[in-house]
């Protein structure tokens, strides 16, 4: 009973925190690299996060990438049609590939 209680009295604390100051948000600017299948990540994987997404994964394999498109398919039920997903992995590893194919 103590623990919700608080847990409970933590959790609306955090209702009351006040800022007198203007909060900024820090604009990061992705550097995109246009190209052939550019249209395909713009209405694949723009939809839903951002292009940072795909540069914080750093230079990978054409594997690793075109896991990563299955994986948004499967698991996240993204919308992308299989000609699509070819499309993507091409994009992805041509301008975010280490050029490795496994």
């Amino acid at each position: 009973m103590k623990k919700i209680i608080l847990t409970t009295i933590l959790s609306v604390s955090a209702l009351f925190a006040q800022v007198d100051e203007p909060v900024e948000v820090p604009y990061i600017p992705f550097e995109i690299k246009m190209g052939k299948g550019f249209d395909a990540i713009q209405a694949n994987c723009l939809m839903c996060h951002s292009f940072g997404y795909i540069i914080n994964q750093g230079p990978q394999s054409r594997k690793h990438w075109h896991g990563k498109v299955v994986k948004m398919v499967k698991h996240f039920k993204a919308p992308i049609t299989d000609e699509d997903v070819e499309i993507t992995t091409d994009y992805l590893f041509e301008h975010y590939g280490n050029g490795k194919l496994e």
